[in-house]
């Protein structure tokens, strides 16, 4: 193999780092916004499975809320991948998981949503 033929990126494979189970503890929606617990800024998992990708969610999502989808994008894993991830944190209670709110409750939530969303995009 001639060496600009190499592979350049990780070597691990995505459903390695979850030891290839694909379905997460609990269900968690794209854009559910996550938090690193005080228990999470400690280090206090009873499991460390995980490790360095534990550690780097942990320190993502500490003093910043962020999205499942920007955790995958930032980790440059599958949704799926960082799904599991989130969800055996968030059962270790490492994280806080924070559902969207629903359209159907109360529409002007979800036009303010839209607002946020909008102006987010055009500072980009």
């Amino acid at each position: 193999m001639a060496e600009r033929d190499e592979p350049t990126g990780s070597l691990v494979r995505p459903y390695a780092v979850t030891r290839g189970r694909t379905r997460p503890r609990l269900e968690i929606a794209i854009e559910a916004l996550i938090e690193t617990t005080v228990r999470g800024r400690t280090g206090g998992g009873r499991n460390n499975a995980h490790g360095q990708e534990q550690q780097y969610i942990a320190t993502l999502c500490d003093g910043r809320l962020q999205s499942l989808a920007e955790i995958a994008a930032r980790m440059q894993l599958p949704l799926g991948v960082a799904r599991v991830l989130v969800a055996d944190m968030a059962a270790e209670g490492l994280v806080a998981v924070y559902a969207p709110t629903s359209f159907e409750d109360n529409d002007a939530v979800g036009t303010e949503l839209l607002e946020r969303v909008l102006s987010g995009l055009r500072r980009l």
